[in-house]
């Protein structure tokens, strides 16, 4: 049995040799020396990421992500070891194919991919190529026997030897190809799995992409509202008086001069409007289902800036302005104007609708610093302290946090407090804390192009320090 101390031991060793290596001199080395050099580190490099499975499986095996505090296994990689979650989520599927694993009672098992897990441990294929081999190999029909599934490996492991990524992802397609040239069978439970409508990141310009992959009933139902309401003349934005029911005129048919995408978008947008007119939606979080857009007066009154929707969108002025003339708006009012409570202390748990809007003003999503989760999708959480520790429904003890996030505050889990500015402080468990910030700023892009108001009042730095912030929320 190998002790803890000589892995710690054979670690140290390792990172001796590595602070060896870089204080020694490289100038005096000839081309073909660095060449050899590089060749050795290249061949380390594509070693190094076995330990990193072994370790990562067993750590699984020893314990959970809400015993270190952390909704899931991507959660704790990204926040400890500062990586981004699809770089976690990578490393996780690259551990779960390529490390050894064992039964239900401790027998061992051979990995998922077991060639590929060999030429990774010798260094014999990269890091893209050991992606090509994942991708490959989960794309084989169900209905290939486990033999042919196994040649088929080892022969795209072989191949992957001599060829780079490129060249392995082509080899790959065209075995897939003759595996199966008629393609699948249509299947609908699998037509079912594969349905979707992806959005991409917002673009610099404020576009968003969409991909869809519809199913003929779906489409069917989009073709219908195309073939009516993006007809030529049609929901042109460009009316003065936009024909949205019935017959265009000839007038307005003529003057259409929209591409037929852009009159799909139309229609779109259209449908989308009387869909949120209509009511049918129901209520979301408590507050009727509709568009809520936070925003400054400064910027509404310069008419530059942004405001930003629930769901994240970041929107300029100028659009929030023009939707603003055709949607009911909700108000936010920071003072007593309306009536409407904003300070419920024990008399209840949930908050209310006029609680949540002033939340959505404030915070706009998730208050947990790297949580990108719009305010549409986000609870409201008792930041100052919990409801079960005598927390009170006050909206300025309230924030806002995603499900997961909320659900990860408690005993040996994550700390909220409210500091001096007012804004949420979420503190790590000890497992997962490297001295990460605590507030997030992402769902208030205002204060990227604006500096906060203290040093506009006191361009000096001559203010004094801001009061500490309460005691965190442990629970």
């Amino acid at each position: 049995m190998v002790d803890v101390g000589e892995v710690q031991a054979a670690v140290a060793a390792l990172r001796a040799a590595h602070d060896a290596l870089a204080a020694l001199s490289v100038e005096q080395l000839t081309a073909a020396e660095l060449l050899g050099v590089l060749d050795d580190l290249e061949t380390l490099t594509c070693q190094l990421p076995v330990q990193g499975h072994r370790l990562l499986t067993r750590l699984q095996a020893e314990t959970t992500p809400k015993a270190l505090g952390a909704k899931s296994w991507r959660d704790v990689m990204a926040v400890r070891w500062r990586i981004s979650p699809s770089e976690a989520g990578r490393r996780l599927e690259e551990a779960a194919l390529l490390a050894a694993r064992r039964t239900l009672i401790g027998a061992p098992l051979d990995p998922v991919l077991p060639c590929t897990a060999i030429a990774q441990s010798h260094g014999l294929i990269t890091r893209e190529h050991v992606q090509v081999l994942a991708n490959a190999m989960g794309r084989i029909p169900a209905a290939v026997d486990a033999t042919t599934r196994g040649q088929i490996e080892a022969d795209l492991v072989r191949t992957a030897m001599s060829v780079g990524p490129k060249e392995l992802k082509d080899n790959a397609d065209r075995t897939l190809f003759l595996l199966d040239q008629d393609g699948p069978e249509p299947d609908y439970t699998e037509r079912a799995r594969r349905r979707g409508v992806t959005k991409a990141p917002q673009q610099p310009d404020g576009m968003v992409r969409l991909t869809a992959n519809l199913t003929p009933e779906a489409w069917a139902v989009v073709e219908a509202v195309f073939a009516t309401l993006a007809a030529p003349g049609m929901c042109n934005p460009d009316d003065d008086q936009p024909c949205v029911s019935g017959t265009p005129s000839q007038e307005q048919i003529d003057e259409d001069h929209r591409t037929l995408a852009q009159r799909q978008h139309d229609a779109l947008m259209t449908a989308g409007r009387r869909v949120l007119k209509s009511g049918e939606l129901g209520q979301h979080n408590g507050l009727p289902a509709t568009i809520i857009i936070r925003t400054t007066l400064q910027d509404l009154e310069s008419r530059a800036g942004v405001g930003v929707t629930g769901g994240g969108t970041v929107m300029p002025i100028r659009d929030v302005i023009g939707l603003a003339a055709r949607a009911n708006l909700f108000l936010a009012v920071f003072d007593g104007a309306t009536g409407s409570a904003l300070n419920l202390f024990r008399a209840r748990r949930t908050a209310s609708p006029a609680q949540r809007l002033m939340l959505i003003a404030r915070d706009g999503g998730c208050t947990k610093p790297g949580c990108t989760v719009p305010a549409y999708g986000s609870q409201v959480h008792h930041a100052a302290r919990d409801w079960a520790d005598g927390g009170q429904t006050n909206v300025d003890d309230l924030a806002l946090a995603c499900g997961p996030d909320n659900r990860a505050v408690g005993p040996g889990g994550w700390t909220t407090r409210v500091n001096g500015d007012h804004d949420v402080e979420w503190i790590p468990p000890p497992a997962l804390d490297t001295g990460q910030v605590r507030v997030n700023d992402y769902h208030r892009p205002e204060r990227l192009y604006r500096p906060p108001d203290d040093e506009l009042d006191d361009p000096g730095g001559e203010a004094e320090d801001r009061p500490a912030g309460p005691e965190p929320n442990a629970a």
